[in-house]
């Protein structure tokens, strides 16, 4: 149970310490008071994830704190403290007696010792996938150990498909597998590439597609050099030969412009070459552009060059070879798949025998708490039926159906259940689980939302009852269920120094009679008190 519990800076709360007792605790006060900030708080002692917006202005930790007594393995009572301090940052600081631990770790510790029942547990019920969840923690220790075995062997299982899968073990996959890849290395192959092709195909396309300039500026160099600069060059070289002889160095002028000269000559020849060398073959240029467009488009399904293409193709070889001799390995998985089956079938159906045996026990006792609960007409049913693969907890899915009125047929809680019945439904699977929960605080956030008058009495009973074997703290606005409390607290919020504070009480008898009067008709009036003293003295009486 919890004992004692710190919180500061959780909302309005900027520093409350509750002392708790065994029992059935109810919480009361004007709406915004602090109530659920009280229930958030242990929420975020649980593990649970702490929103920034719920730490108090103005500042930069918030912290929570539980002295909790708890039975270990000898069933003596020990006293745990548990905490949590987050920053405004995000960094936790989580201890248990001191130590250090993650929230992960913590997490696990609290969900042993702490359960938490609020109106989010409707919309839980509502979901399908819970359903199962709810019939095995009925059965308790009976299918626990079949269900961690057989989650062991459905990890195992997993992995082998994977692998399987992985290795082409599926023998369509395998095959569409080796016609990609023999699709993929035969489009390689017929391509025939060439280090260095791309390049060299450029090289020629430039040219061809830039064949008029060339031949253009071929042309226009040929006439100057064989119209002028030739001419010109004989004029000047005839000239200084005539004085050549004279001095060494008009000879020496003579001779650099000779070589000048047969340098220029050799250049017309080549530049008249060239010009008679630059037509092309329009057939020649279609064949080069359709190459290099092959080339473009393999380079976009296997690789950014010829060189990684080709390394592409190398890899697609060997893994062709791989595949192909896999069928040893493959048969050795495939083996192993099958005995990892046999125990999952063997284990699921161990799990199904139980399910449907104690399915209708678990339907009879909650149909006889709603029945309790003013819901006479309602039945309740759990509904297995087998699926043909495995999933995670076996080969069962379970359903929850209901029908509320006589002559109509079963259907799911959501196509049928309303809000206030909703809220019965699930305290009512509540208490019949209550008897094998292990967690010794279970917490009731408004799970009366939605009913009243007699109902809202026997849910009540229902949470009494359920007080006996574990500390309950509940939160409500019912003056029938906050009669039933064994210590009753009120909660309530005060304005100092321009800040809100929320403050707790823990109520005499007087003040309990005048609180539930208070919240039976919103004003404290002699009927009003006469009407909470009768809800008392008929409280002692059920005790």
């Amino acid at each position: 149970m919890i004992d004692t519990l710190h919180i500061k800076n959780i909302g309005i709360i900027d520093d409350l310490l509750i002392n708790l007792h065994e029992g059935f605790n109810v919480l009361t006060g004007e709406t915004g008071a602090g109530k659920t900030l009280i229930i958030n708080s242990l929420q975020i002692l649980t593990g649970e994830r702490f929103s920034k917006e719920m730490m108090r202005r103005g500042e930069t930790t918030s912290y929570v704190e539980a002295s909790i007594y708890v039975k270990n393995d000898d069933n003596e009572e020990e006293n745990i403290i548990v905490s949590r301090e987050i920053n405004i940052s995000g960094r936790n600081l989580c201890k248990i007696n001191g130590r250090l631990v993650t929230v992960n770790e913590l997490k696990d510790f609290m969900k042993n010792i702490i359960n938490i029942h609020g109106q989010k547990d409707n919309q839980i019920i509502l979901d399908e996938s819970s359903h199962i969840e709810f019939l095995d923690d009925y059965i308790g220790e009976e299918i626990k150990q079949i269900k961690q075995e057989y989650r062991e062997q459905y990890n195992n299982y997993l992995k082998v498909k994977n692998e399987l899968k992985n290795n082409y073990g599926d023998d369509k996959e395998k095959q569409r597998k080796i016609d990609l890849l023999r699709y993929q290395f035969n489009e390689i192959e017929e391509a025939n590439l060439k280090q260095n092709e791309e390049e060299e195909i450029e090289g020629k396309l430039r040219i061809i597609n830039s064949s008029e300039e060339i031949a253009s500026k071929l042309n226009e160099s040929y006439y100057q050099l064989n119209e002028n600069i030739l001419s010109s060059m004989n004029i000047v070289l005839k000239s200084v030969d005539k004085i050549s002889n004279i001095d060494d160095k008009y000879s020496e002028i003579a001779s650099r412009i000779r070589s000048l000269y047969y340098e220029l000559e050799e250049s017309e020849r080549d530049f008249d070459y060239l010009k008679n060398d630059i037509e092309y073959d329009e057939e020649e240029k279609n064949n080069l552009e359709i190459r290099y467009d092959l080339i473009q488009d393999l380079k976009r399904k296997y690789g950014n060059n010829i060189l990684e293409i080709l390394e592409y193709k190398d890899r697609i070889k060997k893994e062709l070879f791989d595949i192909e001799n896999l069928d040893e390995y493959i048969r050795k998985i495939k083996e192993e798949k099958e005995k990892i089956e046999s125990k999952l079938k063997d284990l699921s159906e161990k799990m199904d025998s139980k399910r449907r045996k104690l399915s209708k026990e678990l339907s009879k006792k909650i149909n006889l708490e709603l029945e309790d609960m003013q819901m006479k007409n309602a039945k309740f049913e759990v509904n297995i039926v087998n699926e043909n693969n495995f999933n995670s907890n076996g080969i069962n899915k379970v359903e929850f159906l209901i029908t509320t009125n006589i002559g109509e047929e079963a259907k799911p809680l959501i196509k049928i259940a309303s809000g206030g019945e909703m809220s019965r439904i699930m305290l009512g699977i509540k208490k019949v689980l209550s008897d094998v929960d292990k967690a010794s605080v279970l917490i009731f956030d408004e799970i009366d939302t939605g009913i009243s008058g007699i109902a809202s009495k026997k849910v009540g009973n229902k949470i009494k009852q359920i007080s006996k074997k574990h500390q309950v703290i509940c939160i409500t606005h019912l003056a029938t269920i906050a009669a039933k409390g064994d210590y009753n607290y009120f909660i309530c919020k005060n304005v100092e120094s321009e800040k809100t504070r929320t403050s707790i009480k823990l109520l005499n008898e007087d003040e309990t009679i005048q609180e539930i009067a208070r919240i039976s008709t919103g004003e404290i009036t002699d009927a009003s008190l006469n009407h909470a003293k009768e809800l008392r003295e008929e409280d002692n009486k059920v005790a």
